[in-house]
């Protein structure tokens, strides 16, 4: 629920709203298939889009970012969609409709490129392509956990809900990760640690984030 000014209302709502999400997050999700289908008819059905840690070495950073459009099936980028609709509605009605949804970009994009970063770090000079939007999905979900229960305002990193839904998270990432497999990602191995990088780029700019964009006191 919103106040008047677009902001998130954190007043008891009577029901959540499932179906409802912000359209900065509708028009992420809903771009991401349509980027896919585009892909497809890419002579090179987007490989030249991914990006590889031995890339930096050679001073081209730009697939940090064209990375995050790029998909290995159509179960990988549907996933990421539905992922970016279910994590990215709390995110985007805290920033509200005024700047909110430029920020909200800003914001995905970089959580997907600080993502991929993290994943060349820990893979310097490897040639494996990564691609996919899963890292900034990622750190929506980052952002996510520190708003879920929070009442329109972002929880402290110390709060038990935090502490444990983000070990929740890394477990079951990291499992994904040992048993390699995931939906559309066949042959192309799982990167989880974007997905932790992303998470963790999320869960920390989430706060000075919400002290920007929570409600005041005044507006309650």
């Amino acid at each position: 629920m919103t106040d008047p000014q677009g902001r998130f209302d954190p007043s008891p709502p009577g029901r959540e709203r499932l179906f409802n999400a912000p359209l900065p997050a509708l028009l992420i999700a809903a771009a991401l298939p349509l980027l896919y289908l585009l892909q497809t008819r890419l002579p090179d059905g987007g490989a030249s889009l991914a990006f590889a840690p031995a890339d930096l070495e050679q001073g081209r950073w730009a697939g940090l970012f064209t990375s995050m459009l790029v998909h290995g099936g159509w179960a990988h980028v549907l996933m990421n969609a539905v992922g970016v609709l279910a994590f990215g509605a709390p995110v985007a009605r805290l920033m509200g409709d005024r700047t909110g949804p430029m920020v909200f970009l800003v914001f995905y994009i970089a959580c997907g490129a600080l993502a991929a970063f993290g994943y060349a770090l820990v893979h310097w000079g490897s040639p494996q392509p990564m691609w996919g939007a899963s890292g900034a999905v990622f750190g929506l979900v980052g952002a996510a956990t520190r708003l879920l229960g929070g009442g329109g305002r972002v929880l402290p990193l110390t709060d038990r809900r935090v502490v444990s839904a983000s070990i929740a998270w890394m477990a079951a990432n990291l499992i994904v990760g040992l048993i390699g497999y995931a939906p559309g990602v066949q042959g192309a191995g799982i990167a989880w640690e974007a997905h932790a990088a992303g998470f963790v780029v999320g869960l920390l700019a989430i706060g000075p984030l919400g002290r920007l964009f929570a409600p005041r006191e005044s507006d309650v």
